[in-house]
């Protein structure tokens, strides 16, 4: 009896560790066996999936009662559309809504179309400042004077307008003047190279266009070679300027060859900065150029400081209208890089559609040379801003121009805070761009009759200047174009001379008067020209 009971109690005392073993083997099979099964692949897609959906589901919540398409590509969005853009689809997008969006990569876009909408996203600098485009700040660097905002922008701004008064304008006409007359002859040479066939020309009016503004800008202090090395490098600048960009940098890619370009550009001009800065204190030296005058204005500044410093008094109309700051080299560099970011671009694309626009309407050109022969009938003579003034034909082909194919068709903002908007009852997110596009109040039919259709005489005998709502070529509010009448004059100046001096062709093609859209708009079989000398300028000289 006792073996049984103590048989009985030794099996009964060992089956709890018997048991608990049994479990944990039994458990750890399990355990192993559902770790087994979860692979690498299932954790990656799982996690992809949920991202895939938060994505979207932060696309929709941006989005709300938004004009755009419903779903967005995962993460990338219409990148595509970035790296090719389209001029049909920037139209249809307009066309879709007053306000309309589209999310690429970790930019969410906002598009305001219409006039008052564009209006007032220009006209609200506590919630918006400007970006050019995503990866500006890279190129033209974050502290550069076009990204300040608010009363520092407004300070900095005052300190450049003096540069762009009708007496600084008057002392640019000679250089710019010159440089036209150095590329005319470059235009006859390239036609005869191709006997007098027509060849493309947007990539010359490009280099053109940035000799000009070189010449305007830091004048003869940079070579013909080095305006054309960044004529060269600018090409890679402008190119890597599209609306959305990968977020970082990538070696060899559109925006890496774009920063090296920009770096070098900004070198560039800050080695005129510096041979400016002695040859304008030097006594007696006068300023031919923005960089001179700029620089004129700080020595002023500089030198009435040291007189009140000394205790002087001084009579109030020596004092200079701006006391500017001693701004470095490479502050003015910077500077003079935005100005040529603005002005190189705009200006090729006015000239290029401005060149074929006259060219398929020769009784529209014959106007501008009869107003230039009664002018300046001698061709050899040097233009000057009175002539320009007293040319209205010649300056409602340009104003037309700039309306008719508007050279900046979108300028980027960056919300600053929430932003709502109360016209479409939508907030715009403090981070999101909002983009102001000027076509349709350019092309809008109660300020405009017939807006599709290219009419200088609007200008004169018409209600467009009266439109001054819709004229959002240069933008409007604290941020608009400083140097517009700069740039309007330059184009006059342009076309005057060359009507007056060249005679040019333009072969149509069936995509001349469709638009391609690189930073600017031009036209898309890129303006086939040819050029010759006009027979009585022949004869005079």
């Amino acid at each position: 009896m006792a073996s049984v009971m103590e048989a009985f109690n030794a099996s009964t005392t060992s089956s709890p560790d018997t048991i608990r073993a049994t479990i944990a083997s039994t458990s750890g099979g399990n355990l192993s066996g559902v770790l087994g099964n979860i692979s690498f692949f299932s954790v990656f897609f799982t996690l992809f999936a949920l991202a895939v959906a938060y994505d979207q589901i932060q696309y929709w919540r941006l989005k709300g009662p938004l004009a755009g398409q419903p779903f967005k590509i995962p993460f990338l969005g219409p990148f595509h559309e970035s790296v090719k853009p389209s001029f049909a689809k920037y139209y249809a997008k307009w066309l879709s809504g007053s306000l309309s969006c589209v999310s690429v990569f970790h930019k969410f876009v906002i598009i305001a179309s219409t006039r008052d909408m564009a209006r007032k996203v220009f006209n609200s600098p506590a919630y918006v400042k400007p970006c050019v485009v995503d990866v500006a700040h890279k190129l033209l660097r974050p502290e550069n004077w076009v990204f300040l905002d608010g009363k520092e922008h407004v300070e900095y701004r005052k300190g450049l307008n003096g540069l762009f008064t009708r007496q600084a304008l008057e002392t640019y006409l000679p250089g710019q003047q010159e440089v036209y007359r150095e590329y005319f002859d470059e235009f006859l040479l390239m036609t005869q190279e191709k006997e007098g066939k027509a060849q493309p020309f947007v990539y010359m009016l490009r280099e053109l266009m940035c000799a000009v503004s070189c010449r305007t800008f830091v004048g003869h202090y940079m070579s013909r070679e080095g305006v054309k090395r960044i004529a060269d490098d600018y090409y890679n600048i402008t190119a890597a300027m599209e609306l959305v960009n990968f977020p970082i940098i990538i070696p060899f890619t559109k925006t890496w060859y774009g920063k090296k370009a920009a770096d070098k550009v900004i070198e560039a001009f800050a080695n005129c900065a510096a041979k400016a800065r002695v040859r304008m204190r030097k006594p007696g030296a006068e300023p031919e150029c923005i960089l001179d005058r700029w620089l004129e204005h700080m020595i002023q500044s500089d030198r009435y400081r040291e007189r009140v410093a000394k205790g002087e008094e001084i009579p109030s109309d020596e004092k200079p209208a701006m006391l500017l700051r001693n701004f470095s080299d490479f502050e003015i560099s910077m500077t003079i890089f935005t100005f040529l970011f603005a002005s190189q671009d705009a200006t090729s694309s006015a000239c290029s559609w401005m060149l074929q626009l006259l060219a398929d309407r020769p009784e529209m050109l014959e106007k501008v040379r009869e107003e230039a022969k009664s002018i300046r009938a001698d061709p050899s003579k040097d233009v000057t801003l009175d002539m320009l003034e007293n040319m209205p034909w010649t300056r409602a082909c340009v104003k037309e121009t700039l309306r008719y194919r508007p050279p900046v068709i979108m300028v980027p903002y960056l919300v600053k805070k929430d932003f709502y908007i109360a016209e479409a009852n939508y907030t715009a997110k403090k981070g999101s761009m909002l983009i102001p596009s000027t076509w349709l109040s350019l092309h809008d039919p109660e300020a405009y009759p017939s807006p599709d259709v290219f009419d200088p005489e609007r200008w004169i005998s018409g209600t467009a200047e009266e439109q001054g709502k819709n004229w959002l070529v240069f933008g409007t509010g604290p941020h608009y174009c400083l140097g517009q009448t700069y740039a309007t004059l330059n184009l006059m100046c342009f076309l005057h001379m060359l009507a007056s001096e060249l005679e040019w062709e333009h072969e149509i093609t069936p995509t001349s008067e469709e638009i391609r859209v690189f930073a600017t708009i031009f036209p898309q079989d890129d303006l086939r020209l040819s050029f010759s000398r006009r027979n009585e300028v022949a004869v005079g000289a």
